[in-house]
């Protein structure tokens, strides 16, 4: 490429950079109001489980806590492996108990993954269905109460299982 036409093709691509610029600019401010607010937005089929390095694939079972000094988050792809790395990790983490530490699991009844619901997984019914990693408990928002468990109920059946 000649200097002149070097020239003119940095010539463009530095006024095509300044014109996109705001617009890059607008969109940054831009935020995802898919996620509840504190939420860290889960890339599906590409962040992996915490635990069982799982790829989070079936919006239904993902759960989610985020805390800590650090406001660090961790991703599940089951609520079982968030109920059994709670009990694995709870001396290394103490924070976890804290009020100031979130979680956060898919009801399983969400329409689709822009139309996701989370519930704090200790407030939610729980109902059996299949799960990625067989602990077999989904997040029911609206599920009767003679169908369903607590949360202490389901985290006892799935300690009580193993894994």
């Amino acid at each position: 490429m000649c200097n002149q036409h070097r020239r003119r093709f940095i010539s463009r691509l530095a006024t095509g950079g300044l014109l996109l610029s705001p617009l890059a600019a607008a969109l940054s401010g831009c935020t995802d109001d898919r996620w509840p607010e504190g939420m860290k937005p889960i890339i599906w089929d590409r962040d992996t489980c915490v635990r069982c390095n799982m790829a989070i694939s079936d919006r239904r079972f993902a759960a989610q806590m985020r805390g800590g000094p650090k406001d660090t988050v961790f991703k599940f792809d089951d609520v079982g492996c968030l109920v059994f790395w709670l009990e694995e990790q709870r001396d290394r983490f103490p924070w976890m108990t804290d009020a100031s530490s979130r979680m956060w699991v898919a009801d399983f009844d969400s329409k689709s993954r822009d139309e996701m619901v989370w519930h704090d997984p200790r407030k939610v019914r729980y109902i059996t269905r299949t799960s990625p990693m067989g602990y077999n408990h989904a997040a029911a928002g609206a599920a009767a109460e003679a169908e369903s468990a607590s949360y202490e109920d389901m985290r006892q059946q799935t300690l009580a299982r193993g894994k």
